[in-house]
């Protein structure tokens, strides 16, 4: 499990960087699509109680009605009902700006205008639904994002959910007309009516009348979009999730060459998982992820600090192109001025970063006395330690710590977005450090007597960032610790003078609440911290990273908006392998994950002997 959690839902907490500029006030651009998308989903509300309750098309609400797509009979029913749906469906789309959403929805209104005309002969309801795409023609500035990176998985989330509401949606139209049913049919004979329904068929609820026909041709409208629309998104081009290629990789190597003692998390840019936009002279770029039409960058810009505005143009001309809400994970507080003042965006302080200098760093004192205990405890039952680069490991001793390093995550997925880069041992990452421990008396494993592994990446010249921490469960508590200790004593050797340790979530508001004096509204807010530590590594890894008296060193989440707040947690949440949508499906559905690229950068012909 990786000891980089910082995926939870942001909160406002003391230290927010100072934003330098706002965007202008007026109106927001995006005022007309959220007003047509607000439009459809009534119109589509509408539309299904018309196709749905027929005492709905006489009430005081017939007058609505009347101007809407559909007529009385079974077929209008079925089309109100139709459309209905997809006008629903196209409102989420035209929110967002998209040119789909909005070539459907064109396409769409004049199907309800001729409908109108030729059921209801409502010479108003063609004059409403014609001003209606009236308005979208000349607005069609408006919706030009592009549409999402896609994949052939959301077909199988499409049926699934599609055919839950429409089975829903199927109950409600088979107990609409009470007074017209034949005997007393129980739910499972509804429910029975409405799946044969869905499929075409007759089904064991009988009704007097033509309302057979209406509730026939409504179920059978509903089968049909949920095939259609499953059938669309299986076989429309699929556009594969952000990958690293490797040119990209090289540009930003050679960017972190020069500028990579900036930031700590400047290596995590390499995630062969992510995408990269690069400033116009390329000396600079922002590597980001989308998830949940949050576009997601973590840790500050890479390069130049005087390129960074040219590679944030380009994200954020992105993010408006897809209509993508702009977040960023974990920035530095340069990092966070910078995009605040380029951009107009805000910024939070998200927790702190622990920091240990190296050479400030000892055992002694009593401040140190549980560690120094702890690792001498640890010594003392037969455990060792190796500090090496992964360049000097041989690739069977490597394979060995990769399998090792799964078979101890403790979860089925990887966690880590911002804050891990994903893999260990690869011939392009020499330069990673590993700390293994071992113990020579172990009973004998599949992995030898490996016992617990600690990586770190580059950091500069001088630094490390710690990646991953995984041990062996029936290993002697404290094994992270005593691989910690090691690799701060052995930093000199390979010239390192600072050492990033985990993140930790909220720690001013956890450090300031458990202190005299506090006030009552910074306890409870400690006190919902450590309530959620018993799910999340919140309390925990303050406490963790406090026993090795590091700096701390801010970091912060930038956001459009504060309604973007919730949005941007859950697809941080999602990001950082905390929640998956995908596994709610049965694991044989479930979409594989394709392997990672191989890389081209071998190692020098003097390692790949010694390997």
């Amino acid at each position: 499990m990786s000891v980089r959690e910082d995926g939870e839902v942001p909160g406002r907490v003391p230290g927010r960087p100072k934003r330098t500029r706002r965007l202008p006030r007026g109106p927001r651009p995006e005022s007309v699509p959220a007003l047509v998308a607000r439009a459809c989903a009534l119109v589509g509300l509408l539309d299904i109680a018309a196709g749905v309750f027929p005492r709905f098309r006489h009430s005081r609400m017939h007058a609505l009605a009347e101007v809407l797509p559909g007529a009385l009979g079974p077929f209008a029913a079925a089309l109100s009902l139709s459309a209905g749906v997809l006008l629903l469906l196209l409102a989420h789309g035209l929110r967002r700006h998209k040119r789909r959403a909005w070539r459907a929805a064109v396409g769409l209104l004049p199907v309800g205008a001729v409908a109108q005309f030729t059921y209801r002969h409502s010479l108003l309801g063609v004059v409403v639904s014609l001003a209606l795409l009236t308005f979208l023609l000349r607005h069609r500035d408006q919706f030009a994002a592009l549409p999402d990176p896609r994949s052939r998985w959301r077909a199988l989330a499409n049926f699934v959910l599609m055919g839950a509401g429409s089975l829903a949606l199927g109950l409600v139209i088979v107990s609409a007309h009470p007074g017209r049913i034949v005997g007393d049919p129980s739910l499972a004979d509804r429910i029975a009516h409405v799946l044969y329904g869905l499929f075409g068929l007759e089904g064991p609820v009988g009704y007097r009348g033509s309302t057979s026909w209406t509730v026939a041709f409504s179920l059978g409208a509903l089968g049909l979009l949920t095939a259609v629309t499953t059938v669309y998104l299986a076989l429309r081009p699929e556009h594969p999730a952000a990958r690293l290629t490797e040119e990209d990789e090289t540009r930003l190597r050679a960017l972190l060459e020069k500028h990579g003692g900036r930031d700590s998390l400047g290596h995590f840019a390499l995630r062969r998982d992510k995408a990269v936009v690069f400033s116009p002279s390329g000396k600079a770029a922002v590597t980001y992820r989308v998830v949940s039409g949050v576009m997601l960058a973590s840790g500050d810009p890479i390069g130049d600090v005087e390129a960074w505005p040219g590679a944030i143009e380009r994200f954020m001309d992105e993010a408006r192109a897809h209509s993508w809400t702009p977040a960023v994970m974990g920035c530095s507080e340069t990092g966070g001025e910078v995009w605040t003042r380029e951009t107009g965006l805000d910024a939070l302080e998200l927790g702190d970063e622990a920091v240990v200098d190296v050479a400030d760093f000892s055992l002694a004192g009593r401040a140190m006395r549980n560690v120094r205990q702890m690792v001498k405890r640890i010594e003392r039952a037969g455990y060792q330690t190796r500090v090496r680069h992964v360049r000097d490991l041989g690739e069977a001793e490597l394979e060995r710590i990769r399998r090792a390093a799964d078979d101890w995550r403790g979860t089925d997925s990887e966690r880590g977005f911002s804050m891990a880069l994903g893999r260990i041992g690869d011939s392009a990452d020499g330069d990673c450090l590993i700390a293994t421990a071992h113990k020579a008396d172990a009973e004998p494993g599949p992995y030898g007597d490996l016992m617990a592994v600690l990586h770190f990446v580059p950091w500069g010249p001088d630094g490390v960032s710690l990646d991953l921490m995984r041990r062996d469960r029936s290993a002697d508590p404290g094994m992270n610790e005593l691989l910690i200790v090691a690799a701060l004593q052995a930093a000199p050797k390979f010239g390192i003078t600072r050492v990033s340790l985990n993140f930790a979530m909220f720690r001013a508001a956890l450090a300031r609440g458990e202190k005299i004096g506090a006030g009552p509204v910074l306890r409870a807010w400690r006190g919902l911290l450590v309530f959620l530590s018993r799910w999340f590594q919140i309390e925990s890894l303050y406490k963790f990273n406090a026993k090795f008296r590091p700096r701390w060193e801010p970091r912060f989440v930038v956001y459009r908006a504060s309604a973007d707040l919730p949005r941007i947690g859950f697809a941080a949440m999602q990001a950082e392998g905390f929640l998956d949508p995908a596994r709610l499906l049965p694991r044989r559905l479930r979409r594989r994950r394709p392997a990672p690229r191989p890389c081209a950068h071998a190692l020098p012909e003097r390692n790949v002997r010694a390997a």
